[in-house]
């Protein structure tokens, strides 16, 4: 113990020095080191090689605005489908069950893109598209390709005015009158079919007529 006091007393100022040196460089090496072991170890920390631009994040999440198209013909579930932004019509077949063996799919664009309020009509094999969507632009079909749009607007019946009316071919002057008035005797069309009960709306016409009505 002697011996340690003696060199205590006569080193002890080398002694501190080297002691602060030492906690000193203990200090210093773990703030090298730590920062580091997080950026590689913590899955939680955001690194800026991890980041994904703004530009990228609303890509992916931004999406066209929602289509509403009314399938018709050859296809297994004929109704009205709503599709997101940007669908082809293919996957408006897929929405309807994709079409019944007898289609004839050759009339068919499938690569085209939707439009709202956009009917697709697909032909039976040896059917004739029919003359209000053949040049109309309401079916996507070799029939109507010089259509840019492929689209045609679908007047609800129960809501359309007069001068709606009077746009669809086949639906004249007075004829619209008619469905005015009956409108505002019985009240709304529970469907198309209900054209039947006005005078001047025979079987044929109402067939004719129903690609381009809605209830």
């Amino acid at each position: 113990m002697e011996h340690l006091e003696e060199i205590w007393l006569n080193h002890r100022n080398k002694i501190i020095m080297v002691i602060v040196l030492l906690i000193g460089a203990v200090v210093v090496g773990g703030k090298a080191y730590h920062p580091q072991n997080n950026v590689n170890n913590d899955p939680f920390m955001t690194t800026t090689s991890k980041r994904i631009p703004t530009t990228q994040k609303q890509s992916q999440v931004k999406g066209g605005k929602a289509v509403c198209v009314d399938i018709k013909g050859a296809v297994l579930h004929p109704g009205v489908y709503r599709l997101p932004g940007g669908s082809r019509v293919n996957e408006a077949l897929i929405a309807a069950g994709h079409e019944t063996p007898d289609a004839d799919m050759n009339q068919i664009n499938r690569a085209k893109q939707l439009v709202d309020a956009q009917v697709i009509y697909v032909p039976k094999k040896g059917e004739q598209i029919p003359s209000l969507l053949s040049g109309g632009g309401s079916s996507i079909s070799a029939a109507n390709e010089n259509n840019p749009s492929g689209s045609q607007e679908i007047v609800n019946l129960n809501t359309a005015t007069k001068e709606q009316l009077c746009k669809i071919t086949g639906i004249g002057d007075k004829k619209a009158d008619l469905i005015l008035q009956y409108r505002q005797e019985h009240g709304s069309f529970n469907s198309v079919d209900d054209l039947k009960n006005i005078n001047g709306f025979g079987e044929k016409t109402v067939t004719k007529l129903k690609p381009m009505l809605a209830v």
